[in-house]
């Protein structure tokens, strides 16, 4: 793609951020700008892009009336934030948007640290977490069937150890 072709007014409503939503965005500037007093740029929705290499096509393309723009970033996250998100596969993303929607303000490293995974139900979860806890090693098989996972899963999330979101399970 050329980065000297400037962005059509759809590409800009497709990208712009939105307050109403919580999705991560930056603005995007130039220090040549900013240095000449101008702060021409805009707030980009990063859940917008598929990778990072759209998100900086987007980014030059808004300044190409810049010969080699400097850009400069401004808002939320650093650029290694940035660029972390934008890399994010889709379903991960998905996971991120859901964990934001609960956590209002929550870094990407949070929401790292936090994510259990995506299950079927809360109840599937409370069943992985008793395996991989090793409660089933010294228990009969037909004594694991009678578990109520939905009653495991309750005091879990009553406890306040988990939230599911989405079908997103959480550590809180």
């Amino acid at each position: 793609m050329n980065y000297r072709e400037p962005l059509t007014k759809n590409e800009i409503r497709e990208h712009a951020a939105h307050y109403e939503n919580s999705n991560p965005a930056v603005y995007c500037g130039t220090y040549a700008k900013y240095n000449n007093g101008s702060l021409y740029g805009m707030w980009i929705d990063l859940s917008t892009f598929e990778n990072y290499h759209d998100f900086m096509e987007f980014c030059n393309r808004l300044h190409a009336n810049e010969a080699e723009p400097e850009l400069m970033f401004q808002g939320e996250s650093t650029f290694d934030k940035i660029k972390a998100y934008a890399e994010l596969s889709e379903e991960r993303r998905e996971a991120y948007e859901a964990y934001l929607s609960y956590w209002d303000e929550g870094t990407l490293e949070d929401f790292e640290e936090r994510y259990e995974g995506k299950y079927n139900s809360p109840e599937d979860f409370a069943e992985y977490l008793c395996e991989e806890c090793g409660y089933f090693k010294n228990l009969p098989q037909w004594l694991q069937c009678c578990i109520d996972y939905t009653a495991v899963w309750r005091n879990l999330d009553t406890a306040g150890d988990y939230t599911e979101v989405d079908g997103h399970i959480f550590r809180n």
